[in-house]
């Protein structure tokens, strides 16, 4: 069924490594891109920040047939469709398994991942990852990382990490943080315990994950999922019962109370997390994959 299916928009600067091309684009212009990209079109790109995790969305339909194949990854490119043929002919050297791509020849692209229903939008754009936000898609920015996707094993189970407010959740209970402390935060935790907290921009994302998991037993589980957030108890109780009353499944929670969260998330072998604060972000970026969400209090200052 079309509404169970997840869907990924990921622009090719986010699956690939186009950092060599950027530069020439930034130093010497348009028209340098052009030629060094339809000079290069049959040298592979090498992998991107979100290259594992694209390979093993797609490897989980392998474990799935017919109707129920149910991922798709959507190319989109602010490339030419000439200069495109590189990424094309990358994406195939690759053996990835995309077939529906935009080419857009310098414009946004953002505005086409509504149309193909896409459940999560990956770019390296902090103002076409807003976008998205702002029209209720799913959307992180792919940060530069400190490991390596060559030295990432592209095999076994997919691990996705995410934090909680702001991003998962609303950012209700972050706000009375930011605004009012520490003890005013704990305090209506503690009071509103029993009370679901309003749904954040990665609810439905991660709710399209557990209906992938539903279709593999629960002990062979090809991916799994992990809420690492800077939560402790007595702040913990709400954000299970919300999990609870979503009547998703989330596979580790790591309550850290301020800890760092980079070598946890190295611990849990993460092949992406997503967060809304950047110092979290910049430590976990040392150790994983890492997608910044500009969403909620701890963003309006930067927009």
């Amino acid at each position: 069924m079309a509404e169970k299916r997840l869907v990924v928009a990921i622009s090719s600067r986010a699956l690939f490594d186009l950092d060599e091309s950027h530069r020439i684009y930034e130093e010497q212009g348009t028209q340098a891109y052009c030629e060094y990209q339809i000079k290069n079109e049959d040298v592979p790109l090498d992998p991107g920040g979100a290259f594992t995790l694209v390979r093993k969305l797609l490897a989980l339909n392998d474990g799935l047939s017919g109707e129920k194949a149910n991922v798709e990854i959507i190319l989109l490119s602010r490339n030419s469709a000439d200069t495109g043929l590189r990424v094309f002919n990358s994406i195939q050297h690759h053996q990835l398994g995309i077939s529906r791509a935009v080419f857009t020849s310098g414009s946004s692209p953002y505005r086409y991942v509504g149309p193909f229903g896409a459940n999560l939008f990956l770019s390296t754009s902090p103002g076409d990852v807003r976008k998205a936000l702002t029209e209720g898609i799913a959307a992180a920015t792919i940060l530069p990382s400190k490991t390596s996707q060559s030295d990432k094993s592209q095999k076994g189970q997919l691990r996705i990490a995410f934090d909680g407010d702001a991003v998962l959740f609303s950012d209700e209970s972050e706000r009375i943080y930011k605004e009012r402390g520490l003890k005013a935060f704990t305090d209506n935790e503690q009071q509103t315990a029993k009370d679901p907290l309003r749904e954040g921009p990665f609810k439905e994302f991660l709710k399209a994950l557990n209906y992938l998991q539903s279709q593999f037993p629960e002990e062979n589980s090809p991916l799994r999922t992990a809420l690492v957030t800077a939560r402790s108890a007595p702040a913990h109780e709400r954000v299970i019962r919300t999990l609870r009353a979503w009547g998703i499944r989330i596979d580790e929670a790591i309550f850290l109370g301020g800890m760092e969260k980079g070598p946890f998330l190295k611990s849990f072998g993460a092949d992406i997390f997503f967060d809304d604060q950047q110092g979290h972000c910049d430590s976990a970026r040392q150790h994983v994959a890492t997608g910044h969400v500009p969403h909620g209090v701890s963003n309006e200052s930067t927009k």
